[in-house]
């Protein structure tokens, strides 16, 4: 069971952010906002599949599992308040949210399957989310050029889902998940969020006017698949998943709790 605290993150996002605010970089840029797009609808699905999941336990495991779950809740609650604010600012440029229309579209048709299927694809994204995290944090390029206070955002949000890491996949687990559905699950998201990601990066790239430029394919390319980039560098945390022994506390949140140790003075502690 972890210990999860609820935190208030204290950056100003009321003033607005340029396009190209990841260092003026096309490709980064694009990538995040695809990102930061999708997380709203996306955290408000994990909580509802967590809280649904926890409802259907036993009451000796529900109350084992209830106070991380609130910590849990508070954390995506958050992250997706603060999302939203930045993706304001996207909506004012211009950028068109695509990948949120699909992913509500999807929501509203598998509503109604098993609660396991729905906490199996939150803690197959969770894990997505975990990887991206880590990577972030042991590569400063990433945001390398970026205003303070959003980098400050980024890696806070990339520290607490290190943190929760494990909250969705004990849930499934406790709820009867099993291995089969796990990975098959996993294997459905991984091409979900690969391709929404994708399209809604390139969507970005168009609107920008940077699709086409050479610049931004070079970026891309040390970006995603460099010696450092966050697919050729994640190739065996993906595959982790797919062990039948696997638990997401294999891997290591060190630097989520040193990121947070060290940047204490930019959030309160809620609660």
């Amino acid at each position: 069971m972890t210990e999860l605290v609820v935190r208030r993150l204290l950056i100003d996002l009321a003033a607005p952010i340029p396009a190209r605010w990841n260092g003026g970089d096309a490709f980064r840029s694009a990538f995040f906002n695809a990102l930061s797009m999708s997380f709203p609808v996306g955290e408000q699905y994990f909580i509802d599949s967590v809280k649904a999941g926890l409802k259907t336990l036993p009451d000796a495991a529900r109350a084992k599992h209830e106070q991380e779950v609130r910590g849990f809740i508070g954390q995506e609650a958050t992250h997706r308040r603060i999302h939203s604010l930045f993706n304001a600012h996207l909506d004012k440029l211009g950028f068109p949210n695509i990948i949120e229309r699909r992913a509500l579209r999807r929501l509203e048709k598998n509503a109604h399957l098993d609660v396991r299927l729905h906490l199996a694809a939150t803690a197959a994204t969770e894990h997505f989310t975990d990887i991206l995290a880590n990577w972030m944090l042991r590569h400063p390029f990433a945001l390398q050029g970026s205003e303070d206070r959003l980098k400050t955002m980024w890696l806070w949000h990339s520290a607490e889902e290190s943190e929760h890491r494990c909250t969705a996949y004990d849930i499934y687990q406790a709820a009867g998940g099993d291995y089969p559905r796990r990975i098959k699950v996993f294997r459905y998201i991984t091409m979900i969020f690969m391709t929404d990601v994708l399209y809604q990066t390139m969507r970005n790239l168009w609107h920008d006017g940077a699709l086409f430029k050479l610049s931004t394919w070079r970026s891309a390319w040390r970006f995603l698949f460099g010696k450092d980039g966050i697919i050729s560098a994640n190739r065996q945390a993906w595959r982790d998943y797919l062990a039948k022994d696997f638990h997401p506390d294999q891997h290591d949140a060190s630097l989520s709790r040193q990121w947070l140790a060290d940047n204490a003075g930019q959030f309160a502690v809620v609660g």
